[in-house]
């Protein structure tokens, strides 16, 4: 069965943005399934448009900014 954006409900999202762009943290459920817990990176261009990137390594400024996110998310999880 083909992917349908239709079934992915989106239960939690938070961002934290800062000076080069943003990170998302959000919990999405496919069709009734279980909470899945997912991180975006958005790096902003020279242009200040946000552009899609690979999440990879965090700086520890960007983990403490996106900790009481993921311990939220976590407790809506059960």
């Amino acid at each position: 069965m083909p992917y349908d954006s239709s079934l992915d409900k989106q239960v939690f999202v938070k961002s934290w943005e800062s000076d080069a762009g943003k990170i998302t943290v959000s919990i999405h459920s496919y069709n009734n399934g279980p909470k899945k817990l997912q991180l975006i990176r958005e790096n902003l261009d020279a242009e200040g448009n946000a552009r899609f990137a690979k999440l990879g390594r965090l700086t520890k400024i960007e983990a403490e900014g996106i900790l009481p996110f993921i311990q939220e998310a976590l407790s809506q999880m059960d």
